[in-house]
């Protein structure tokens, strides 16, 4: 089946075309055998059969419908029109136990069920409606039975909807209940109408339910409950409510279903009932209470005359129903009110018996006689009046009501008010009104024209002229009465609201009845009357929107007059009418005919879903004892046989699993157990071909303890015979096929149950029978016995190979430790079975091919050798590898490679990847032992001078053998090998009599573009490890790695070391080729026919393939993140497995992990990583690839990957070469540009919301896995590249698209839709992704920054969100954790240097400063990552790396971003920051009473602390006044003060101290002052040595006149603090009083015409300016001996900046009153400032200008020394060039107050 299902799997519709007549006899075929299997079940046959064909019919189906879901679309179903197999769909889809067993697939038989045949479907649906409605009745009958209050509302909703099948099953106890139901909801005054009214409607479809029988005990039902309401015995209980039970009936619609259709039905039982009912009601007025009697009248009056239609002098009914209209002398006795009773006299008329017609003369007498102003009526009751008054109404002929609805009409509301003016003016004469009244009779007749006259007031006037005429002066009247009654009656007629309300006027009636009296021999007159008193009397019948739900009128004219059929025949009705409601408008339409029934297969169907709902479900069913008596309730119809019972317990997967299970417990021979493990993998069969997996009922029964307790006698007991083995076989093939659909669900305990199992008895487990005696072995002559014995083995290693592959997901450690044994053991095992002590010609190749896929299994899992207590890892390994070489020289060497060998190809294949895993185990066993030599083939005596010299070199045969798996396999032996300077050495060594030696054959097989990329691939990864070792740059003789050799033969020389490789690669056009690599990459996704699974494969290949390419799976298990996936190393041995689709990996041991230490430096050197884990494999380097044609194999981005990194090596052998090579050939662009981001999103889009089949989602997965760890390679190359050099990446071209696909990768979130590994290699990419972009901006920040930050911009919040994220992993992720920081420090380090660059030039492009303050969207995620490293940083058990890292990024955040300082601030980072600087002052007093190098150690790390704080506060309080103010409030100076002991002693800190300070006091007054309080003031702290002053401002005083002459780096920032404290008047006055400014004049000039001014005088002079600013200040200086001349002297100084700074200081003097004389009395000084006037520099000019002008100002005795005529010269001269220059744009405004101080100084000396 399964070989079908895989062979027509790919097949699309257009196929099916093709291939349309076999096609469609398969079809017809496959239905053929369906019906075969489904008609041959009977009661003759016997049960084995029974259940023979069941199963059949059950899998059969499956497999049909499955192969239709493959090959057919649904729209498409309708082009096959295969009979048998139409006939086979409906049969499933009536297949109760099918359907529920299988809902996916009975719902596909449906729906092709609908597009192939309209008539089966059809059928179809109703028999699932009324199963459904059978569903339906038993819920709500065990609803009303249980106990407590039911639920109202949903006992009628399913009321209703199991009413459709109640024909089927009949069950009255339903009607009953449902009758019982409608009572309790209608008994409540306070009863929801809603619920009363759909309570009424099941009523109603049951009073009117086509089949009699149901009718019939509907009414006596309803009967029933009238009699137990209203019975004699509830006399004696006045009041009481129980009457109230009968209010379900007391309804309008429900009287009227019962008097119409009731009372007139043919069957006298129910016709007998329903008088019964109604004598009961109208009869028990004493039993009812008053409000049940009001009731019963009100629902009463809309039926009466339905009612009375029956009202007969012979009959009980007949005489209750005349009495209705009899008036007795107390009128309170009377059952109808005044106006009822005369309606209904009237309606007597118009019996057709004459009896109750003269009884109605009696009881309109009453009326009559009793009318207001009787006396004044005529005609005079006398005899000859009342003589014919019993036909009076009895006409001959029939009316026909009828009226013109045209459209449109052709009489106009002018002409019909005229007429009606005439006809009410007293003026007219009354022939004239009756014209009048006849002509708007005849316009009547259009109904458009009726509104007009009812407006007019036409009907109230017509009345009063029936009045006038019925008065006994009326006689005038009478010849317009006429056409009066004909205007009424067509007003009546159309207009149901008009009717309404004038039938209700008993002046009206009676006023009508006398005008037939008077005229009853006009024949005209007479018939006006009858029609209007039959249209005023029949009035509530006539309106069939009272009687059913959903009649509304047609809305195109007046709704014609109708009455019901049972009026019509027993009335004289006088018009000619439409009779409605010939059948019951409540009547429900059966859902099924009665030749549907009669269909077995329907039957069946509706007899099953009975059963199924009576007992709740299918387990309840079969869990009865006695069916047969429990059914004996049932319709003979409704009960199961014993073959239904059959395929109920044979379809239902739960049960037939456990009656198998059973059946092998209690099984006392080997066919029992046979049939029922046959039995149980038709249901493993069933469940896989309903798609069901691990949810299926296989699945639920791996947990149950039934399963382990059938099989565990099988794997305890070892077979004692053939026969035994033979079973064995059996249950193994069974349990194979179980645990392979169930492996990704098994549990844990069951996983380690059958683990203990296989070791529990280890003499005699089943692993021993995988190595059975020699004599056994020899003994085994019987054909059969050996072929049970090879099967039995076949089938033995597969179970073991599925419990390696299970035992993969065990996390505990009794079960780790379980698998681990078991491993070891069945390793030990599988060595004893490879035996090859004789010929090769005497192996069985199945057998060894068998144990070879064992090993792999078993060696492809980590550390399989290490769970023995007897042997040693090592030395298993060791015979392992023994064992397997042996092998190879046997079957590979000896008989010359693959071309003549006999061996078969699993054998090789399965060798060679044992071999492979092995190298990894012994990796990781061998710790520092040589390993390597062991891998060189033993020496034979007989051929020793040639099998000594073999060494590795048996492995390059396996290089160029004809299976690419086998040559992939020995390439990754090779890489393997490679990993360890050993193997490079070794393996060189035995490839030198190779032409071209080892260098030369792997760079042929890399540069081979027939070869598939997985071999490739292989070759890069040897290379790539072959580089690590250094190379020599000259050729050395006694080097024992020489590298490549290359022999030039027209010279005859030879090269080896560098010069061998480039001359390599130049020969090999290395480069080349890799570009056109490049150019031929398939970057798209590979869909190999690989949807087959295991158990397809097992068919196909008998076997073959099934278990080794299981063994790639055992090494599967989540990927570790904290290993790093930078070296692609040669331990990454991946192959596809042939499985569903799914990727699956070699679990392998670091490759570099055994490397010497030198080895390892140098990778990590070279940019590798010291630890290595196996990337995901993919389709693309599936052994497929081979398949493709030969003209050029697909390049895939795995081998690009290789080859990057082989590139990265290349680049630190060789560094100055291949970045030449790699320009030359532009080869980067190449590589950057091949995978385009938009790709990976768009891919990792479709994982996240899957459409497609999941093996396509595998080969998704296994592209974005590919492509991703593309990206990370190139990252790394081109790191590398920048480190070597950095021009190689600063291209346009390159740079611009690789940050655009960088920063689009970095913005794909993790979080939901991906799995472990997919996650996991995204994270490692990010990691190379954020180290290139930290190493960009390092390497060249100024050229590449602005094209960082440009990118950056467009995806800045995604960005600053995935950084976030990194965070968040800082436990599970630290490697990207840490590059993520590190790229962020970076940036924002980039940004500070541009801010400090660019101070007054504005950038064109958004900043970073912009982007993380001011972007949209991006404040909320700058809020959030500040507080998520804060966090980091204040966790005290973090990682000192780990904070140090997050400590820099926060600095570099805080110092460009507002948001992050407002962040900080808000999360109280300020106050921790202090408390912490507390905290360490404290620390470090105690410590330092404890002397000693711990001390010391222990004290540097709180120092370190202390810095770290120091500048978290400098960063935070940057330009940031809040901060300022909160650091203010912390007490941030006196704790500064306590710990100023501590920065004496350390200069580190006591600049880190002084640069806090700087920020803290610049602009900040407040700040500057908090450092002149004392100490004790704000905060007291005892400090560690006693410090002179009193504020922290003294001791800055201190410091600063200590270092006030050495240059130091202190010095600069202790004066840059002082500059910020000379700006507060506290600050000033401190200085003061100290007289720190003397030591200015100790400052040193500098001689010689080349004045320079030092360091020290800068700071100084920036300094004294600062104090200059206020005028203390400048009295403070210039009470200084000396200052002016020193001054002045500083002003001549060459250098720009001391020079300005000087002249601001001196011209910030000039501006004082006090020292205007004493600057006029140094000549120097106004030498200087007039000399200013002739500089270049403007900006002295203006220095000067304003100088002048300032010591001008309000100060007369200025002018005496300023027009010193050389002085005013000069004044003149800069004054008139001036006004003629025409400064810069920039400078208008410098300029424009330049000349205004010239302006002002000629002004004022002119005066």
């Amino acid at each position: 089946m399964f070989l079908c299902l895989s062979h027509f799997k790919n097949l699309h519709w257009s196929i099916f075309v093709r291939k349309k007549d076999k096609l469609l006899l398969v079809l017809g075929l496959l239905g053929e055998t369906i019906l075969y299997h489904k008609t041959n079940i009977s009661a003759e046959q016997p049960e084995v059969m029974l259940v023979h064909h069941r199963m059949a019919f059950i899998s059969i189906s499956l497999f049909t419908v499955r192969l239709l879901q493959i090959l057919l679309p649904v729209e498409k179903a309708s082009k096959v029109l295969q009979k048998s197999l139409l006939n086979a769909l409906f049969l499933l889809s009536l297949d109760v136990p099918f359907s529920l067993e299988y809902p996916s697939i009975h719902e596909s038989i449906a729906a092709y069920l609908e597009q192939m045949s309209t008539e089966n479907y059809s059928i179809y649906k109703q028999a699932s409606g009324t199963a459904y409605s059978i569903e339906c009745t038993c819920s709500f009958m065990a609803e009303v039975h249980k106990k407590g209050d039911s639920n109202l509302s949903e006992l009628i909703e399913l009321a209703d909807q199991a009413l459709s099948s109640l024909p089927y099953h009949q069950h009255f106890p339903l009607l009953q209940e449902c009758i019982h139901v409608c009572s309790n909801i209608w008994k409540s005054a306070k009863a929801n109408s809603l619920l009363q009214s759909e309570s009424q409607k099941v009523l109603l479809h049951l009073l009117s339910h086509p089949l009699p029988n149901i009718k019939a005990e509907a009414y006596h039902c309803c009967l029933g409950v009238v009699k137990d309401c209203l019975g004699v015995h509830n006399i004696a209980k006045p009041e009481s409510s129980i009457c109230h039970g009968v209010h379900f009936l007391l309804h309008p619609k429900v009287l009227y279903e019962i008097c119409t259709f009731g009372l007139q039905e043919d069957k006298n039982e129910v016709n007998s009932t329903a008088k019964a009912i109604l004598m009961h009601l109208l009869q028990g007025r004493l039993v009812m209470a008053v409000l049940t009697w009001n009731k019963f009248i009100e629902a009463l009056c809309p039926v009466i005359p339905v009612l009375q239609g029956y009202a007969d002098t012979k009959d009980t009914l007949g005489s209750c129903i005349l009495t209705l209209s009899e008036t007795t002398s107390d009128e309170g006795e009377c059952l109808l009110p005044r106006t009822a009773r005369l309606r209904a006299a009237l309606r007597l008329l118009f019996s057709k018996k004459h009896l109750v017609r003269a009884i109605a003369l009696k009881h309109l007498t009453f009326h009559l006689l009793n009318e207001e102003g009787a006396n004044l009526k005529r005609p005079h009751l006398h005899g000859s009046t009342l003589s014919s008054i019993s036909n009076l109404f009895i006409i001959e002929g029939v009316v026909e009501l009828k009226l013109d609805d045209k459209t449109e009409s052709i009489f106009k509301a002018e002409t019909v008010e005229k007429l009606y003016d005439i006809l009410t003016s007293d003026a007219v004469d009354l022939v004239l009104q009756k014209s009048a009244a006849e002509q708007l009779a005849i316009i009547l007749e259009d109904t458009k024209m009726h509104g007009i006259v009812k407006k007019l007031g036409v009907i109230e006037k017509i009345l009063a002229y029936l009045n006038e005429c019925t008065h006994v002066n009326g006689k005038l009247m009478e010849s317009i009465v006429l056409p009066c009654l004909t205007l009424l009656r067509k007003l009546v007629y159309a207009d149901p609201v008009v009717r309404l309300s004038l039938a209700q006027q008993s002046s009206l009636l009676l006023q009508l009845f006398r005008v037939s009296l008077i005229f009853q021999n006009d024949r005209a007159v007479l018939t006006e009357t009858t029609v209007l008193l039959c249209l005023l009397l029949f009035d509530e019948v006539a309106r069939t929107e009272t009687w059913a739900d959903g009649i509304t009128g047609n809305g195109t004219g007046p709704p014609a007059f109708s009455l019901p059929v049972a009026v019509v025949r027993r009335y004289h009705i006088p018009v000619r009418i439409t009779a409605h409601h010939v059948v019951s408008p409540n009547t429900v339409v059966l859902p099924l005919s009665s030749e549907c029934l009669t269909m077995k297969p329907v039957s069946d169907m509706l007899k099953m879903a009975w059963n199924l709902s009576w007992y709740h479900g299918i387990e309840n069913l079969l869990q009865l004892t006695n069916y047969e008596k429990e059914a004996e309730i049932f319709f003979d119809s409704l009960k199961l046989s014993s073959e239904d019972i059959l395929i109920l317990k044979i379809t239902h997967a739960n049960y037939g699993l456990q009656d198998c299970l059973n059946s092998i417990i209690q099984a006392v021979s080997h066919r029992d157990v046979k049939a029922a493990l046959t039995r149980l993998s038709f249901y493993v069969l069933n469940d896989r071909l309903a798609l069901k997996g691990s949810s299926g009922s296989c699945g639920t029964t791996l947990k149950s303890f039934v399963w382990q307790k059938a099989i565990n006698r099988f794997l305890q007991v070892l077979p004692a015979s053939v026969e035994d083995e033979k079973l064995l076989v059996d249950v193994l093939r069974f349990l194979n096929r179980l645990l392979r659909e169930q492996s990704s669900s098994l549990e844990s305990e069951r996983l380690k149950w059958l683990l203990q199992s296989l070791l529990k008895n280890k003499p005699k487990s089943l692993l021993s029978l995988l190595v059975r005696p020699e004599s056994q072995v020899r003994n085994e002559i019987d054909e059969i016995q050996t072929a049970v014995r090879q099967q039995l083995d076949k089938e033995l290693i597969r179970l073991f190979n599925t419990l390696l592959r299970c035992s993969m997901s065990v996390t505990d450690r009794e079960g780790l430790e379980l698998a681990g044994f078991f491993r070891t053991e069945l390793a030990l095992k599988l060595l004893q079975c490879l035996r090859l002590t004789d010929a090769p010609h005497f192996y069985g190749l199945p057998s060894l091919e068998r144990t070879l896929r064992g090993m792999v299994h078993v060696t492809a899992l980590p550390d399989w050798s290490t769970y023995s207590a007897a042997v040693e890892p090592i030395t298993i390994c060791k015979k392992y590898l023994t064992g397997l070489l042996e092998v190879i020289s046997s079957f590979y060497v000896e008989w010359g490679g693959n071309a003549m060998s006999f061996m078969g190809k699993g054998v090789t294949k399965s060798t060679v990847l044992c071999l492979l895993h092995l190298s990894h185990e012994m990796m990781a066993q061998a710790k520092d032992m040589d390993w390597i030599s062991l891998w060189s083939l033993p020496c034979d005596n007989s051929e020793e001078q040639v099998l000594s010299q073999l060494g590795l070199a048996w492995l390059v045969p396996l290089w160029v053998d004809r299976d690419p798996e086998v040559r992939f396999t020995a390439l990754g032996i090779g890489s393997a090998l490679t990993s360890l300077e050993r193997g490079c050495i070794a393996l060189a060594e035995s490839c030198q009599n190779i032409s071209g030696g080892l260098w030369g054959t792997v760079m042929n097989i890399l540069l081979d573009q027939f070869e598939c990329s997985m071999v490739r691939r292989e070759a890069a990864f040897i290379l790539q490890n072959l580089l690590v070792i250094p190379i020599p740059t000259e050729d050395v003789k006694d080097c024992i790695w020489q590298g490549p050799c290359v022999h030039d033969e027209e010279s005859g020389l030879s090269q080896t070391g560098k010069p061998a490789l480039k001359a390599l690669l130049y020969h090999c056009r290395f480069y080349e080729h890799v570009n056109q690599m490049v150019k031929h990459c398939y970057l798209g996704c590979y869909t190999f026919d690989l949807n087959s699974s295991k158990e397809d494969n097992l068919i196909i290949q008998k076997g073959g393939i099934t278990d080794f390419d299981d063994s790639f799976n055992l090494g599967q298990g989540p990927s570790s993140q904290s290993h790093s996936s930078h070296s692609q190393s040669t331990s990454e041995t991946m192959i596809l497995s042939a499985s569903l689709g799914s990727v699956t990996e070699l679990q392998a041991t670091n490759s570099t992990s055994f490397i010497p230490e030198t080895v390892v430096d140098r990778l990590m050197a070279q940019g590798q990583s010291d630890t290595t884990t196996t990337e995901c494999p993919s389709q693309h380097d599936s052994p497929m690839s081979a398949a493709l044609p030969k003209q050029h194999a697909v390049i895939t981005p795995a081998l690009l990957s290789a080859v990057c990194t082989l590139l990265h090596n290349l680049l630190v052998v060789t560094p100055k070469d291949t970045g030449i090579a790699l320009q030359q050939v532009q080869l980067l662009p190449a590589l950057t540009s091949l995978v385009s981001a938009n790709l990976v999103e768009r891919c990792i889009l479709e994982l996240k919301a899957p459409l497609g089949h999941p093996c396509h989602t595998e080969y998704v997965k296994a592209q974005v896995l590919l492509l991703l760890q593309y990206l990370s390679s190139v990252s790394r190359l081109l790191k590398s590249c920048l480190l070597v050099n950095s021009q190689l990446v600063i291209q346009d071209e390159l740079l611009k698209p690789l940050l655009g696909n960088t920063f689009t990768i970095l913005t794909i979130r993790s979080k939901n839709g991906l799995d472990t590994e997919l996650t996991s290699v995204l994270h490692e990419t990010w990691v190379d992704f954020f180290n290139l972009l930290a190493t960009l901006l390092w390497k060249s920040g100024q050229i590449s920054f602005p094209s960082v930050t440009a990118a950056l911009a467009i995806h800045c919040t995604a960005i600053i969100d995935t950084i976030c994220d990194c965070i968040r992993l800082s436990a599970a992720y630290p490697a990207l954790y840490m590059a993520s920081l590190q790229f962020l420090s970076v940036l924002l380090n980039e940004e500070g240097r541009r801010q400090l660059q660019d101070k007054h030039n504005t950038c064109q492009n958004p900043t970073i400063s912009f982007l993380l303050d001011h972007a949209e969207g991006c404040q909320a995620s700058v809020t959030q990552l500040t507080a998520l490293i804060i966090q980091v940083c204040e966790r005290k058990s973090s990682q000192d790396a780990l904070k140090e890292v997050a400590t820099n990024a926060l600095l570099s955040l805080l110092a460009v971003s507002k948001n992050a300082q407002k962040c900080a601030l808000e999360v109280d980072l300020i106050d921790s920051c202090i408390e912490n600087m507390k905290h360490v002052h404290a620390q470090l007093n105690l410590d330092s009473l404890k002397p000693g190098k711990a001390q010391k150690k222990k004290e540097d790390n709180l120092i370190k602390q202390l810095r770290c704080s120091m500048q978290l506060l400098r960063n935070c309080l940057f330009q940031n006044e809040e901060c300022k103010v909160a650091a203010l409030k912390a007490h941030l100076v006196p704790v500064l003060h306590s710990l100023w002991p501590w920065f004496l002693i350390d200069d580190s800190s006591m600049q880190i101290a002084l640069h806090l300070l700087c920020v803290y006091t610049a602009n900040y007054p407040a700040g500057c002052a908090s450092l002149c309080w004392a100490s004790g003031g704000q905060l007291s702290l005892p400090s560690a040595r006693s410090a002179s002053g009193n504020s922290l401002m003294h001791s800055i005083l201190k410091l600063a006149s200590q270092v006030s002459n050495d240059n130091s780096p202190v010095q600069q920032v202790v004066f840059c603090l002082l500059s910020n404290l000379a700006l507060s008047h506290d600050c000033r006055g401190i200085i003061q009083k100290s007289n720190f400014l003397q030591n200015f004049l100790s400052l040193s000039l500098p001689k010689g015409s080349h004045k320079n001014s030092g360091n020290a005088s800068t700071l100084w002079l920036k300094l004294l300016l600062n104090v200059s600013f206020g005028e203390d200040g400048q009295q403070m200086i210039m009470k200084i001996n000396g200052f002016l001349d020193q001054i002045v002297e500083m002003c001549k100084y060459k250098h720009k900046s001391s020079q300005h700074l000087a002249l601001l200081i001196l011209h910030n003097i000039c501006f004082s009153p006090t020292n205007k004389p004493k600057v006029l009395a140094n000549d120097k000084a106004i030498a200087v400032l007039s000399a200013c006037l002739e500089s270049d520099c403007h900006a002295v000019q203006r220095i000067g200008a304003a100088s002048l002008w300032a010591l001008l100002h309000n100060y007369q005795k200025a002018k005496v020394t300023l027009k010193n005529p050389s002085i005013r010269r000069r004044i003149d001269e800069a004054y008139s060039l001036a006004k003629k220059t025409i400064p810069q744009p920039e400078e208008n405004e410098l300029h424009a107050y330049y000349l205004k101080c010239l302006e002002n100084i000629v002004q004022l000396l002119d005066c």
